[in-house]
């Protein structure tokens, strides 16, 4: 994780790659929260008919960690639109960790709902007679304590702290945290980045690869397997937004963790591209696609 708040009596003058980087962050920000408000309105809408099925149980822990992440959305706007930091430094550790909580906490559901549709398709009896829905609660209720409890003792007591910079603290500036990486901490995010890595590849495959068989049976997708066909499709949906979302900034990450200084900017750059992920309930919306292309077959 990185961080800071930059530290000077005075506000420190804005560098060239403060500059470089500020619009585009406001951009990202600004789009992420505005489709994925609509992103998620919608899909809120859709799924409250349907909370019987594990998978949708998933999806609603999906939906609550964007949402949550989304009310930290404008602190960061208004950060980058004014270049000053308005807030206390609790806060602004808090709004900078839920970036990181959020995307840890998204990868974890998206491998809860690949696996759960991966062992689904292989193994459809005896899965569901193991798995209920109360298995799914539990499981989402043991996620939630953990992050609940873990999450603000580390950002109150670990996060932003270590490392000696010699500045003095100045609280117009946040989200300058790498500085303060240590060394049990560059050990700790090249583990986490390559196990997302290994993970999101993996579990991509192996959905393309049930996708391939069902395509197989039905070469035209929409007849007697519409219905797997379409929920294998937006689970492949989602192994490609883990793809897409989260290999390039943990690509990244292996090399920014020993190039700190230089690459601070960037870095933010590429964390605030994970945040697209807000968008993945847009894949829900296609779910009457294969009924309009063959209507004969519903």
């Amino acid at each position: 994780m990185n961080a800071t708040i930059s530290h000077s009596t005075q506000p420190p003058a804005t560098t060239p790659l403060d500059l470089k980087y500020r619009q585009p962050l406001l951009v990202i920000y600004s789009v992420v929260l505005l489709t994925g408000t609509i992103s998620l309105s919608l899909m809120i809408y859709i799924i409250k008919s349907n909370m019987k099925s594990v998978t949708s149980i998933a999806v609603l822990n999906l939906i609550f960690t964007h949402f949550i992440f989304l009310l930290t959305v404008p602190f960061r706007i208004c950060y980058y639109i004014t270049f000053k930091w308005s807030f206390s430094l609790g806060w602004c550790k808090t709004v900078s960790s839920m970036i990181h909580t959020h995307m840890y906490m998204s990868f974890i559901f998206y491998v809860i709902i690949l696996i759960m549709r991966l062992m689904a398709f292989y193994n459809k009896d005896q899965w569901i007679a193991c798995f209920q829905r109360i298995h799914a609660l539990l499981v989402s209720a043991v996620v939630w304590i953990v992050v609940l409890v873990s999450v603000p003792f580390v950002t109150a007591f670990s996060y932003g702290k270590g490392g000696n910079t010699g500045e003095e603290k100045n609280n117009t500036r946040c989200f300058e945290f790498g500085k303060h990486i240590t060394f049990s901490a560059m050990v700790l995010n090249y583990i986490i980045s390559t196990v997302i890595i290994v993970v999101a590849i993996v579990l991509t495959a192996l959905q393309a690869n049930v996708f391939r068989i069902l395509y197989k049976k039905d070469r035209q997708g929409c007849t007697s397997h519409q219905q797997e066909f379409g929920a294998q499709f937006k689970s492949l949906c989602f192994a490609l937004i883990m793809v897409v979302c989260f290999i390039p900034y943990h690509m990244f990450r292996l090399y920014y963790v020993n190039n700190i200084q230089s690459l601070e900017g960037i870095n933010e750059v590429f964390l605030s591209l994970t945040t697209f992920n807000c968008l993945d309930m847009l894949t829900f919306m296609g779910r009457r696609t294969c009924y309009r292309c063959c209507p004969g077959k519903v």
